[in-house]
């Protein structure tokens, strides 16, 4: 097949079925600056990938910070700067593995909520549970030996955990069982699985909310506002062209950076209160935590470089209890992913990816997952679901400019001080980000019914059941641990994590509930769900153009001996094949047009193919 494929020449105008060099449309109909494949100006690259990862920043500082009170961590600051550092460093990599080698689209990596409701039910396992004493701030020394052996033994057990479970999911990849399994698991399982990664937070983000909840409201008063009521308001910027010189272009700032803008203006109206004394300074106090200077002088204490490396924490520990949890968010976490790659595709004017594509990203994000519990930033890494929204605001799609962003995390995460000041922000400034984010985490979750018959009473009893059990067994398994000894202490420990992780529960029950409980394709929102994900007739160059592997890789070893067997390896179409297919796409053109001609025409007899 390699061979003989490499001799077919034909137009590549006529083949490319697709967006050109230079700007094009994206499946969705949007005109588009630079398509995938396209490489902007090198100022451009910067500015746009700057601005993809300030469109993460929201997501890399929830994980650590969510994270920090299960490490015994809430009162070192220091370390938690570490976290957010080593997380942004790592997210850094991953995403560069992935635009390069994974599905290579323009995709965002970072660390994923799915493995945190798994991990603060680990760790809350009573031989995992933070000792009394530190809970208060005052019995707390950073640097003494103790406290360090408390948080890095746990972080250890987080790092093993997520390193064991990494390797199903490369395992699931490269081997194409992404394939198999997406047979079984439709928007009935994925719906209160995905809800159910935050619902069990609202704890958490009312506790930080309350420490000051006027400044957690007006932080999300200011997201509010910016993200749905002046997202379509064009703020005039200075910008610079060769033909046009220096002038005003109108750019939609709200939009783009409402979690970032949000947060800025709540920090800087805190930092104010507590220039003028407004809040108050006694420690006891109600609204003490809103105060900047309540977070500690972490900024002077971090340095300005550190980088991040693998064991920095220590050799991790693996325990049974967590793996069994931690797999129900990697599986999570394959399907946003694998939903992400196909709405990507369409923003950036690229065919939807094949299914060696799909098995390749998913391969990487393992790989991802791999290198997370290696460097020990507590978490996996997932597909970023906010970067690809960007994209469709900046019409810009080219992986180039997620290549920049990707570089602008690494430096990010070797300078110390961003980390420092990332983890100095306000108790309820974070309290009130994460009233919108969880709260739009859980609508998207919700939101994958759209594809299902919501008047069945069949996915009523579905859905209904798994979101309610989702939260009522984990609650009493909390409350009630002892009844659920078994006298192997492995064994308990598994169960326990398992029946506290709503995600993991409500998901087994709407997977188990949905594949026996008799219904049809169409009722179950599998076939609209397979449509969703379903491309047109796409030209193979145009597939092999935008997913092949680079610097020929996939021609060197993909096309030879036993590697052209793997499914991670891009299949080469034969030419006749290949001719086949333009004739087809070719048909297929001639008749929409003949069609269109006829519309306009008014004709009352439709036209036939065969005449066209």
């Amino acid at each position: 097949m390699g061979k003989r494929g490499s001799h077919c020449h034909f137009s590549p105008v006529h083949a490319a079925w697709g967006p050109e060099e230079g700007g094009g449309t994206s499946h969705s109909g949007t005109k588009l600056g630079y398509t995938v494949t396209d490489v902007p100006p090198w100022y451009l690259c910067i500015l746009l990938g700057i601005q993809h990862f300030l469109t993460a920043i929201g997501g890399l500082v929830a994980v650590p910070l969510m994270l920090s009170k299960g490490l015994c961590l809430q009162h070192d600051l220091l370390t938690q700067s570490h976290l957010i550092s080593t997380i942004i460093f790592v997210s850094g990599i991953c995403t560069l593995l992935q635009v390069l080698f994974g599905v290579r689209l323009p995709i965002i990596q970072g660390g994923t909520l799915t493995f945190l409701t798994p991990t603060l039910a680990m760790l809350s396992l009573p031989n995992w549970k933070c000792p009394a004493w530190t809970n208060n701030a005052t019995l707390v020394n950073a640097s003494s030996p103790e406290f360090i052996q408390v948080w890095q033994t746990r972080m250890r057990e987080v790092q093993g955990t997520i390193i064991v479970t990494s390797c199903f999911q490369i395992f699931v990849g490269f081997s194409g069982l992404i394939g198999f399994l997406m047979r079984f698991i439709g928007p009935l399982t994925i719906a209160p699985t995905i809800t159910l990664v935050v619902l069990p937070l609202f704890e958490s983000a009312g506790d930080m909310a309350g420490q000051h909840w006027g400044i957690a409201f007006l932080t999300t008063f200011f997201i509010v506002l910016f993200s749905q009521y002046l997202k379509h308001v064009a703020v005039p910027l200075p910008s610079y062209q060769r033909g046009k010189k220096s002038h005003f272009s109108p750019v939609y700032l709200f939009q783009i950076f409402p979690v970032l803008l949000g947060l800025s203006l709540s920090w800087l109206l805190c930092y104010v209160l507590t220039v003028t004394s407004v809040l108050p300074a006694a420690p006891s106090a109600y609204g003490h935590l809103a105060r900047t200077d309540s977070r500690g002088d972490v900024l002077s204490q971090a340095p300005w470089f550190r980088l991040p490396y693998p064991g920095q924490w220590g050799t991790p520990t693996v325990s049974l209890a967590g793996i069994f949890g931690i797999l129900a968010g990697v599986i999570s976490s394959m399907l946003e992913s694998v939903g992400d790659y196909y709405a990507c595709a369409r923003l950036c004017g690229a065919p939807p990816p094949p299914e060696h594509a799909i098995s390749r990203g998913i391969g990487v994000e393992g790989i991802g997952c791999l290198l997370a519990g290696a460097w020990g930033t507590g978490s996996g890494t997932t597909s970023y679901s906010e970067n690809v929204g960007a994209l469709g605001i900046t019409k810009v799609g080219s992986r180039m400019v997620i290549i920049a962003g990707a570089c602008a995390m690494l430096l990010s995460g070797i300078l110390g001080k961003v980390g420092a000041m990332l983890a100095s922000i306000p108790i309820p400034v974070i309290g009130g980000m994460f009233l919108v984010m969880f709260g739009v985490i859980a609508a998207v979750g919700i939101s994958s019914l759209q594809y299902t018959d919501m008047n069945s009473s069949r996915n009523i009893f579905i859905f209904g059941f798994s979101l309610f059990a989702g939260l009522t067994i984990p609650s009493w398994a909390n409350k009630n641990s002892a009844l659920l000894k078994t006298g192997i202490i492995q064994l308990d420990q598994v169960i326990l994590v398992l029946l506290t992780t709503g995600m993991f529960v409500g998901g087994l029950l709407g997977f188990i509930l949905d594949n026996t409980i008799p219904g049809t394709q169409e009722e179950r929102g599998l076939l609209a769900w397979k449509q969703s994900h379903k491309g047109g007739m796409e030209s193979s160059q145009l597939i092999s153009k935008v997913y092949d592997l680079p610097f020929g890789i996939g021609t060197r070893y993909c096309n030879v001996s036993w590697f052209r067997y793997l499914p991670a390896c891009p299949t080469k179409l034969s030419c006749d094949k290949r001719m086949d297919e333009l004739k087809a796409s070719r048909q297929k053109t001639s008749v929409e047009a003949c069609l269109e001609r006829n519309s306009e025409v008014g004709a009352d007899t439709p036209i036939s193919t065969n005449w066209c």
